[in-house]
């Protein structure tokens, strides 16, 4: 049976796959055990953390916003200092017995055949929490919890157009992209309208959605803990090491520092040392304040999705559009890490891979799930911030509803 499965290669190659295929044999006393016992422990890993998932009590939160919001993004940073929580998995117990994950919440901007909405998704045991940190910075919103918008939809593709794409940096993690300072409007002095809010693009679009069509914008968030990323040869996975052993994005940020400061004194015989420029000094100091913050693991996905006489493609070009002002050529910004379709018609016979990934993205998105495909960038609180926050008075999209009038105060018996 080695010799039949052998002659299926060129004649060079065979001797040799015939002696890999006899030393394998041979030594399978020795390698089977291992291989069963990782196979085994992978299995279990799995069974625990989707055991403890499923037990979990969800709730996705609507956030109905006042017709006039003078708080900047500074306001939204405050509150995401909450969702900063690491514990939850500290002992080997709680990871691998009871299969306990750090909290995860999903921050979402939806629209719902143009009707503009903000959902914040959480398990049960977080939502006194995130009604008390969200009132003590915005008191006049509406906060009420909604059936989840997406088991209304089921992804068939005989009646439901779809595309969908998930993001990453292009730069490390420490690089930070342009936020809500860069855009001045922590400024003292300038007027509502005359604002520039980074968001409004993204309100603005997801405003313009026509009847029979949706778009689903979801940035997944959980406490960064001191895991390093290593580029291996077969991609990019978390390597995780000892607490002692772990350089973070910090660490890497601090040889980064290094890096560009010698750069930048360099002359350009190699030697002599020069003064550095305003540009190299603002890009150290952005990566110094970016570090200097609470930081989550994220992941952002983005879907469109369409009855098949209603889809615009257009609206393609716009959803891979919507983070581009958040982006930077001196420091970070965002770019494509998947999208569900490719370019060419031979790669992908009678879309049979393209629909699998949409089913895949699909239901990662419903599950609020981190992308299997590549690992979680980092951002701050200032960067999440910038991406998802309320917008004021300056986005005036006729479909974005806004409350008319304060109906009622907070909650006086809110946790504290």
């Amino acid at each position: 049976m080695i010799e039949a499965f052998a002659n299926m290669f060129p004649i060079v190659y065979r001797s040799l796959i015939i002696d890999a295929v006899n030393y394998l044999y041979l030594f399978m006393p020795i390698w089977l055990p291992f291989f069963l016992v990782y196979w085994l422990w992978s299995k279990w890993i799995d069974y625990v953390t989707t055991a403890f998932a499923n037990k979990q009590d969800y709730k996705l939160l609507e956030i109905k916003l006042p017709n006039e919001i003078k708080k900047t993004p500074l306001a939204m940073e405050l509150f995401l200092n909450a969702l900063f929580q690491p514990g939850g998995e500290g002992t080997w117990y709680d990871r691998f017995v009871l299969g306990k994950s750090r909290a995860k919440f999903s921050l979402e901007m939806v629209s719902l055949e143009g009707q503009v909405k903000f959902f914040i998704w959480t398990r049960g045991f977080w939502k006194d929490l995130i009604e008390a940190q969200i009132y003590a910075q915005y008191p006049d919103v509406e906060i009420t919890e909604v059936p989840n918008y997406t088991s209304f939809v089921q992804f068939d593709p005989t009646v439901l157009s779809m595309f969908g794409g998930e993001f990453k940096l292009t730069k490390d993690d420490f690089y930070p992209i342009k936020t809500y300072i860069d855009y001045d409007m922590e400024s003292k002095g300038v007027k509502e309208e005359e604002k520039i809010d980074p968001i409004t693009p993204i309100v603005e679009f997801l405003g313009s959605i026509g009847q029979g069509q949706q778009v689903w914008i979801q940035i997944v968030v959980k406490a960064h803990k001191k895991e390093r990323r290593k580029k291996l040869t077969w991609g990019e996975r978390w390597e995780k090491k000892a607490w002692s052993d772990v350089e973070d994005w910090r660490g890497q940020s601090k040889e980064e520092i290094k890096k560009l400061i010698l750069e930048a004194t360099k002359g350009e015989d190699g030697t002599t040392t020069r003064m550095m420029t305003k540009g190299e000094g603002a890009v150290i100091a952005a990566i110094e304040r970016s570090v200097s913050k609470l930081s989550f693991d994220c992941n952002i996905r983005a879907m469109y999705l369409a009855e098949k006489d209603k889809f615009n493609g257009i609206n393609i070009s716009a959803l891979m559009g919507t983070l581009k002002q958040f982006s930077s050529n001196e420091l970070n910004g965002f770019k494509p890490a998947k999208v569900t379709a490719f370019d060419y018609p031979w790669q992908d016979y009678k879309g049979i891979r393209a629909n699998k990934m949409k089913k895949d993205m699909f239901n990662e998105y419903k599950r609020r799930a981190f992308s299997e495909d590549y690992g979680a960038f980092v951002l701050n609180t200032e960067e999440l911030a910038t991406i998802y926050h309320f917008p004021g008075g300056v986005a005036q999209t006729p479909t974005f509803e806004r409350l008319l009038s304060k109906k009622a105060e907070a909650p006086f018996n809110l946790p504290i």
